[in-house]
């Protein structure tokens, strides 16, 4: 059987680091960083609120590398796919129409579907047999 926790926690990092890359590109871009010294990231205010938010939401995929891991299969299938939901609504609604985005944002799309693929073909390992 193929290592789907290592494969389903692969997925995760490289969704992070796709995250991060934008959120780092972002931060390169002149008309970004004069709405964040006026309080305003591309017409949303920027509140405590939208910050501990947004804290949440990085929180889920940052949780997924450790928890693909660790959970046992059937748990393990159910909380990807909350996570899934979770990371591409935020991916989606928190996203921005920026060329370095859109790639970005669509490479974390793939890898979530991708994990929901591997996650929902995940069935229960049987333990190997041993032979007298």
């Amino acid at each position: 059987m193929s290592d789907v926790r290592g494969k389903l926690s692969t997925l995760w990092i490289v969704v992070l680091f796709n995250m991060i890359y934008a959120d780092i590109l972002g931060f390169l871009n002149p008309e970004f960083l004069r709405g964040l010294m006026t309080g305003y990231a591309e017409g949303v205010r920027v509140t405590q609120q939208l910050l501990v938010a947004s804290a949440v939401m990085v929180e889920v995929p940052i949780l997924m590398v450790v928890l693909s891991r660790t959970l046992k299969p059937t748990v393990n299938r159910w909380v990807n796919f909350v996570a899934i939901a979770l990371t591409a609504a935020f991916v989606i609604g928190g996203g921005s129409t920026s060329p370095h985005y859109l790639v970005l944002a669509a490479m974390e799309l793939v890898c979530l579907a991708l994990i929901l693929r591997l996650a929902w073909r995940w069935r229960e390992e049987t333990p190997p047999t041993t032979t007298p």
